[in-house]
């Protein structure tokens, strides 16, 4: 498999520097950003971002092309499940769709928490692109997907979609 910076190349063909690590706080405003411009995720506050950035740094994923924000995961280790990683939102920027960045993020985060076994989303069923992504990844992992509803619409107060839990593991 090539590498990403080979695959990022036709779109900066000179020296790509591609690299995936905790956010800061200072990219709690990218992320937002990024979430907004996706036109798929729910949008949080801006200030959920930075808390995010900074109290779970640790369980997230930031990406950068060239020093800049390119996406991110955010996700936390479930508190009555300490042994599942929750993935709370996945965006990409859209120069930089089909790269294989949302993949890349998803296994970097996992194999930085080895003591999770299970990986856990939550997708409407709409959301076909987000579907596509974690059980490639369930697959990659060679392990099964349970997939049930976790909210019926009747949960929400606004007409929500009901959301289904997709269930990775136990990861390989």
């Amino acid at each position: 498999m090539q590498n990403l910076e080979e695959e990022l190349k036709h779109i900066h063909p000179t020296e790509t520097t591609v690299a995936l690590r905790e956010p800061t706080v200072d990219d709690g405003a990218a992320m937002w950003r990024l979430a907004r411009d996706s036109k798929t995720l729910d949008l949080n506050s801006s200030y959920a971002y930075l808390l995010w950035a900074r109290d779970f740094a640790r369980t997230s994923v930031i990406v950068t092309v060239d020093d800049e924000p390119a996406g991110f995961v955010t996700g936390y280790v479930r508190p009555d499940e300490p042994t599942t990683l929750m993935v709370w939102q996945v965006a990409v920027d859209h120069a930089y769709r089909g790269q294989r960045l949302a993949s890349r993020m998803l296994a970097h985060l996992a194999a930085q928490h080895p003591e999770c076994t299970h990986v856990e989303t939550t997708i409407t069923s709409d959301n076909t692109a987000s579907i596509a992504l974690f059980m490639s990844f369930a697959s990659a992992q060679g392990a099964p997907v349970d997939v049930r509803t976790v909210f019926p619409t009747e949960a929400f107060p606004d007409g929500h979609d009901a959301e289904l839990v997709f269930r990775i593991g136990p990861l390989s």
